[in-house]
Parts: C-alpha cells; structure tokens; sequence
C-alpha cells in the first residue's frame, strides 16, 4: 500500500491531498480571493498567497488523512505548465518536505493530472473528519473530496481537456500514453469564455457567472462565427472577435444592450463554444474508433458541456465519463492519481528539476526506484 502526499500550486489555488494507492483520503484546497477584483489572476501576488497558505494546507490534508508525515512514501508536485512564481512556492515546499523525510519525489504534469482524476477512487470508510476530528481553520477551503465513487474508463479513450489555459483532444493508450489528436492553435476555450464574460462586465471568475445567466436565455437567439480549422484543432480568437464587434454595433444603437439582453448573450456564446468543441470532439471519436469520450479541465464544470456530451454518447452509445465538479478545477487529488501510477512504474524525481511554465511534454530526468 502507498500512501502520497501531494501538492498542487501551478495558479492561484494551494492545495494539498493525500491518497493511499488510489483511494482520496483527504484534498484540501484554499482559493484566493483577491484576484476578483483585477478581474483576473495577479501572478506576484498568487505567488504570495501561495507562501502564506502552503503549510497550514499540508497540515490539514495530513490531519484529515489520519496519518502521520512519517507514512507518507512519496511526495509528489506539479512540475508544470503553470505561473513561475505559484510553481516554485509548491515545489520549493514539497523537496524541503520530501528530503527531511527522506522520502522520495515524483514531478506531475499538471495537464496529465487533469485528465488522470478520472481514476480517483472513493474511500472505503468514513474518513477522519467524518469520524468527529476537528477540521482546521482555514479561508475559503473546500469540503474534502471523497472520490469519483464510479468507474473509471478503460483504454483506449478519448478525452477533452479544456481550461483557461488550455484545449487539447487526447487519445489515451495508457496512463501516459497521451496522443494530441488536436489543440487550440490561439486562445484556449476558457479565456473565450472568460474575455466573453469581461466584454459584458459579469466580474471574474466568469466561466461559472455565463453559465448561470445561460439558463434564464434562448441559446439560439444570437450566432457568432467559428473559424474553419483543419483536422482536429481549434481557434478561439475569431469568436472573441465576432463577439467583441457584435457588441459594439448593438451598442451603437442601444448603450443598454448588454443589460437588457444579457441572458440570451451568455446562453448563444455559450452555445458557440461548446459546439465548436464538441464538433471536432465527436467527428475524432468517429475516425478513431474510440467509444468512450471523457472531459476533463476547468471548463468541464460547464454545465451545457458536460449536458451536450452526454447526449453525444447516448447517440452513437457511447460511454460518457464526466468528472465530479471538485475535480474540474485545479486540485492536489488530481495530481496524487497521477504520482500514484508513475510511484508504480518507478519514476522518481531529481530534486534539482526546476519548474516549467509552457512545455506540454516535458522528458524530466527520471531515478529508478532502486536509485531513490
């Protein structure tokens, strides 16, 4: 049995969760606040955030695990991509963590992870928390996550991840056996929808805000353009574009447009963007065979998203894996699946790896489990 603590801090969020093999035992999550009113994530100062929440975070996840540091076998990171500054607080902590230990290190890709939460089990008991044991006193945590409770895909399938920072159609063999069939040539899915969200003044984060407002709208009430990519890749930018400039006609006629329409706004961009991923996402399922579509990512919170791939797979009966909404986001349990599978194949971590930001396919230098 293994027991990983891990440690997620790529943007603006600290988290810390432990799992034994493959079973959630604690993820415990403090989310910044004070970004909301930049309108968006200020790296200097996640980075600060990151330093002042990082221990009592750790602590926590190991309290609510009801283990002690010393049954920790591996500590495991998120390498990148993500903000320089917000990776080198969690890494900084995690090889100080693992050398006093004396415990040994594995480097996550933070994309790799989001696509892997689909293999987070639940407990088999209550855990500790559940049992009466004091949760620690700390801002803006989130409840502890108690695993998917469902099975996981098998291989091969197809999955989506899509985020803020980035959209990619993957066709998985194995674990990290991940082809990129397709991915965003410009601006991710998420930052449409984000920079949608700012045009109409909806405050930040807007993903969730559009997604509210959707549901009071007519969907088909306005139709913006989609570019005309090949294979399976995307573009976001020219829908951001035929949204900006679509506004600024309607406002030249009527400065309230965006008040008075604001719900029917949200419901079509909405509905453009989903379309055009799921568009590509169903047409590669098809050419490749695949009859098991999973999403994973920020975005996969999206209601119309995960709504519109279910009816995709009822149509060619396909399987549909949609991950728990505490898993779309930026969390440690995703990264301590992915730790678990590389603990099994013996890929330990040099201490001296540093941090990269934008590299999708890092070669880390790897030690051998006999090497640790």
């Amino acid at each position: 049995m293994v027991t990983i603590l891990a440690i997620e801090s790529s943007c603006d969020d600290t988290s810390a969760a432990v799992l034994r093999d493959n079973v959630l035992m604690s993820n415990v999550i403090a989310s910044q606040k004070v970004h909301e009113q930049y309108g968006g994530v200020v790296p200097e100062l996640a980075s600060r955030a990151h330093q002042q929440n990082i221990i009592p975070v750790v602590d926590a996840a190991i309290r609510e695990a009801g283990i002690a540091k010393e049954d920790i076998d591996a500590v495991a990171f998120t390498r990148g991509p993500g903000l320089m500054g917000s990776l080198m607080v969690g890494i900084s902590f995690a090889k100080s963590f693992a050398q006093a230990l004396g415990k040994p290190l594995i480097e996550v890709n933070h994309l790799q992870a989001h696509v892997l939460s689909h293999f987070i089990a639940s407990p088999p008991t209550p855990l500790p928390w559940e049992r009466g044991m004091d949760r620690p006193n700390l801002s803006h945590p989130s409840p502890m996550g108690e695993g998917s409770g469902v099975r996981p895909p098998t291989f091969p399938f197809m999955c989506l991840l899509v985020s803020g920072g980035h959209t990619q159609i993957l066709l998985l063999r194995d674990h990290f056996d991940m082809e990129v069939l397709g991915q965003t040539i410009d601006d991710a899915a998420g930052e449409a929808i984000d920079k949608a969200a700012k045009i109409m003044d909806l405050g930040y984060p807007g993903g969730p805000v559009i997604d509210r407002l959707a549901h009071e709208g007519n969907p088909d009430a306005y139709r913006f353009a989609t570019p005309q990519i090949a294979g399976y890749d995307y573009s976001f930018s020219g829908i951001k574009t035929s949204f900006l400039y679509f506004l600024r006609d309607r406002l030249k006629e009527d400065p309230d447009f965006i008040e008075h329409h604001k719900a029917d706004l949200c419901a079509s961009i909405q509905k453009t963007i989903v379309s055009f991923l799921l568009k590509k996402v169903e047409r590669a399922a098809l050419d490749h065979g695949v009859t098991q579509v999973a999403i994973a990512g920020g975005v996969s919170a999206n209601s119309l998203l995960r709504s519109e791939l279910q009816r995709i797979c009822n149509k060619h009966h396909w399987q549909a894996f949609i991950p728990p909404f505490k898993f779309c986001t930026d969390n440690a349990a995703m990264v301590g699946i992915a730790a678990y599978y590389k603990y099994l194949r013996g890929e330990f971590a040099d201490i001296s790896l540093p941090p990269y930001t934008r590299s999708l396919t890092p070669q880390p230098p790897l030690l051998s489990r006999e090497g640790v």
